[in-house]
């Protein structure tokens, strides 16, 4: 656990100073040693939308609000993502179920 803490703390760091993509590629371990860990998905996800991985942040994001469904900032990031993927008409049915939940825009 200690090897996954100085991994978390480690790529926190690399998010706080917008070094999204290495901030992913940790994440990504994460994810995978600790797949039912909420932060650190929903961290993963914002790390690929910020470093323009949009393909994988769509993917990241669908599995957060799958299992997660009660999330809000989860379908607010989805649609940020789909509208910055030119399926901005896509987007606008998350974006909706954001708001809906108290999300302000």
């Amino acid at each position: 656990m200690d090897n996954l803490s100085a991994i978390y703390d480690r790529a926190t760091f690399l998010f706080e100073a917008k070094r999204y993509a290495e901030a992913a590629d940790l994440f990504a371990q994460l994810a995978e040693a600790e797949p039912n860990y909420h932060e650190v998905q929903l961290y993963l996800a914002r790390a690929y939308y910020y470093s323009a991985q949009l393909g994988r942040a769509e993917q990241t994001l669908r599995a957060i609000v799958e299992r997660w469904p009660s999330d809000a900032y989860a379908y607010f990031v989805l649609a940020r993502t789909l509208q910055r993927a030119g399926r901005a008409e896509e987007g606008r049915r998350y974006l909706l179920i954001a708001q809906a939940m108290g999300m302000e825009d």
